[in-house]
């Protein structure tokens, strides 16, 4: 009897060892000698003009990656960085090399991840952690670190591990900030030989960039959030291998060479902050939650800003969103476009671009109603011609594919919401997230020509209910009855996966 209690038993003690961290109360900071980069001070103070911060769309990831690699070699007090993936690749590697080349000079670094995708990358994090004057944080970690435990610790802790870190900021000096969808990685900077990511990020001066420091600590102060030292161990002679980090990534060929020097930094970034444009603009950020066990059942602060502009909207909505799940409650909010009071369209991914099965299920789980609802659908097409606009290495468009990872909506030409937040049930009930919400014609106008420019029918499919209320995908003078170029198992998994009601996971 015993015996076959045996697994029982040990599932239990499995559990028990998965279980939830413990809140935790944060020590002082390291304190910070230097002051803000006088070049900065001086760009942030020419640039933003009667009390408007100063924006500019950072479209491709040329710019994204360069901006970043900029904003690092002219930091003289602190760099703030909080993402949801940081990858051990070779943009991810140079920028945590620069990092390591700041604080040598005496730059304090504050990195927060979120734990979901640590795994497979501690060895790089535990090495910058090692440095004195960088400190990394993780959000919300499970108590086993790898293995069948850290599996475990999804199923026991389901409510606490849904709840994730998805913001994206990027601070240096309080004086300029990113934030938008881009995480760190090839895929994301154009820098991936075949797969990159159409993704925005938006870069600001002035108070704005004060506010994403407070959606910085907001997190970095939460007690979910644990010292990496709390999680691994310190590694051997970190000081060679942190000196070995910042020669090996200097060594490497790139696709889009990173500035070599702060002089060149300074440059690059007086010409792009040339080209900001002065506009209203408000940050809102999802903050942590006090109890991450709690049922999370109601829309968070950023869902809620964008309800209020979907309530205000006259006569245009274009979304673009890599996942796209509305249901019965979200379209509720755009009734009116039944009787032609409002135009709604919406570009996301293909099954055959989307780089998660799971989450396109959830999408065309709701797919019907969205179109029945009266929503234009659009699905970017792999072979989009329009890679070549958005991807400095056109070489990686010719062999390679081109996926949706950005996440914008514009209403009616004027105003643009803009930043990590998927138009998804995830984002709006479970993930902590970061938007803009920039009142500008000339911003908004320019991302909505980008959004029709992705639904022509070379680069995305329309889908559309034909006369027998089928499902049809069209482009270019042709239609397709089921997902376009993709493999029947692909397919099938995805039509297997929209049976289950899992979409507010997803």
């Amino acid at each position: 009897m015993i015996r076959r209690l045996l697994p029982l038993i040990s599932l239990v003690v499995l559990a028990g060892c998965a279980g939830g961290i413990k809140p935790m109360e944060h020590g002082p900071a390291i304190p910070v000698a230097s002051e803000p980069d006088a070049f900065l001070q001086s760009q942030s103070q020419e640039r933003v003009g009667a009390g408007l911060p100063a924006v500019k769309l950072l479209n491709t990831g040329e710019d994204a990656f360069l901006a970043r690699a900029a904003l690092i070699e002219t930091a003289s007090q602190r760099i703030d960085a909080q993402y949801y993936i940081w990858n051990d690749d070779d943009s991810g590697r140079y920028l945590a090399s620069r990092l390591v080349a700041a604080a040598d000079r005496g730059v304090v670094i504050r990195l927060l991840l979120d734990d979901i995708n640590v795994a497979g990358k501690e060895s790089l994090f535990a090495l910058l952690d090692a440095h004195a004057n960088i400190r990394v944080r993780i959000f919300n970690p499970s108590r086993s670190r790898d293995g069948f435990g850290r599996w475990l610790s999804f199923i026991t802790d389901f409510d606490r591990i849904n709840r994730r870190m998805h913001n994206k900021t990027f601070v240096v000096d309080g004086l300029v900030g990113i934030a938008g969808g881009r995480n760190i990685g090839d895929e994301y900077f154009d820098q991936h030989p075949t797969l990159n990511f159409r993704d925005r990020d938006v870069l600001v001066l002035g108070p704005l960039a004060g506010d994403m420091t407070a959606n910085f600590e907001a997190y970095w102060d939460s007690p979910w959030t644990l010292p990496l030292a709390e999680l691994y161990s310190k590694p051997q002679q970190p000081q060679s291998k942190l000196s070995a980090l910042i020669e090996s990534a200097a060594s490497r060929h790139y696709q889009i060479e990173p500035p070599g020097d702060r002089e060149t930094a300074r440059g690059y970034l007086e010409t792009l902050f040339a080209n900001t444009v002065s506009a209203p603009a408000e940050l809102m950020f999802d903050p942590p939650p006090e109890d991450p066990d709690a049922p999370a059942e109601a829309p968070q602060r950023t869902a809620q800003a964008l309800y209020d502009l979907v309530e205000d909207a006259r006569s245009e909505i274009l979304i673009e969103s890599a996942y796209l799940i509305l249901t019965d409650n979200q379209l509720k909010a755009v009734d009116g476009i039944g009787n032609g009071r409002l135009e709604v369209a919406a570009l996301t991914n293909s099954l055959a671009t989307n780089d998660l099965v799971t989450n396109h299920s959830g999408y065309a789980r709701w797919r019907r109603a969205m179109l029945q609802q009266g929503i234009e659908l659009h699905e970017l097409r792999p072979d989009a011609p329009a890679c070549q606009r958005w991807v400095a290495a056109s070489a990686a468009c010719d062999g390679g594919e081109v996926s949706l990872h950005s996440k914008a909506v514009v209403f009616d030409r004027e105003t643009l919401f803009i930043g990590s937040f998927n138009v998804n049930l995830r984002s709006i009930y479970l993930n902590g997230e970061t938007v803009l919400v920039i009142k500008s014609q000339e911003l908004a106008g320019a991302v909505a020509d980008d959004i029709r420019y992705a639904m022509e029918p070379r680069n995305s499919w329309r889908v559309e209910l034909n006369g027998q209320d089928e499902l049809v995908w069209r482009s270019e003078g042709q239609e397709v009855q089921h997902e376009p170029e993709v493999g029947f198992w692909r397919r099938a998994m995805s039509r297997m996966l929209s049976w289950l009601p899992i979409e507010k996971y997803l």
